[in-house]
């Protein structure tokens, strides 16, 4: 292997992008590198969070700038991106079932065009097992709970075995339990499998414990720091428009609150 097609350290890499839509400049001057890691995406509503995963995702192309998404150029890394959309047992279809739909993770859209391998259905098990699924795996999208179908979502994306896991708020109508579960799962696919995950996350608390940095859009522009930096009173209070105090639990957990 050349060192040329040797894979890229970064996840992300961002030189001097602008973005614009409708004819609108969204944000622009973007340039960081996002090393491999758990990573948020925050900003407040309407500033580009769900733009810069589809930038990521090759789906929409930029105004101007370079952007590299595992070494190569979005849209060229694809085969090893996994992505959980919002709305994710809506996308799927709720009367599939959970291990089917994880099977689409490997299949695509050949639905119904012949029988699975063995080689196949032996992933879909494994990967179901690594995200805590087999228990309800043969049940239907539309039997399961929130925090449930947000597993088989997870599952479904790293099926394929991907070095990149996308989320686009995950942890959106769940409750405190279940939120609990997921980001404890994520921590684990970090450690276990070596996944580097991006997440756009409305409210960073639950996930402050795993994070390693966050990419943030403020006045229209595109950061990247580490989360000692990111977790500032000052910083979070510009970003969001409004005062942001920073606090420690009695266990020394750090969260943030809005005063």
């Amino acid at each position: 292997m050349s060192p040329s097609d040797a894979p890229s350290p970064l996840v992300l890499a961002f030189q001097d992008v602008s973005v614009v839509l409708g004819g609108q400049l969204i944000w622009s001057d973007g340039t960081f590198d996002v090393p491999p890691g758990i990573t948020a995406v925050i900003g407040p509503s309407g500033s580009g969070k769900t733009t810069l995963l589809q930038i990521a995702l090759g789906i929409l192309p930029v105004a101007s700038g370079t952007v590299r998404v595992l070494g190569r150029s979005p849209g060229q890394a694809s085969a090893q991106i996994g992505y959980v959309p919002q709305n994710y047992a809506r996308a799927a279809g709720n009367a599939i079932r959970a291990r089917d739909a994880v099977l689409l993770g490997l299949t695509g859209n050949r639905w119904g065009c012949g029988r699975a391998s063995a080689a196949q259905r032996a992933r879909v098990n494994e990967v179901l097992a690594a995200v805590d699924a087999t228990d309800f795996a043969d049940r239907r999208l539309a039997e399961l709970s929130g925090g449930q179908r947000q597993r088989v979502a997870i599952a479904e994306a790293l099926v394929g075995r991907p070095r990149l896991l996308i989320l686009d708020e995950p942890l959106t109508a769940l409750d405190i339990r279940n939120q609990r579960g997921i980001v404890e799962l994520l921590a684990r696919i970090r450690a276990e499998l070596g996944v580097s995950i991006l997440v756009v996350a409305h409210d960073l608390n639950p996930l402050l414990g795993i994070l390693d940095g966050a990419i943030y859009l403020l006045d229209g522009h595109a950061h990247y720091d580490t989360m000692d930096e990111v977790v500032n009173p000052d910083l979070l209070s510009h970003l969001y428009g409004t005062e942001v105090q920073v606090a420690h639990t009695p266990q020394g957990d750090l969260y943030m609150r809005s005063v």
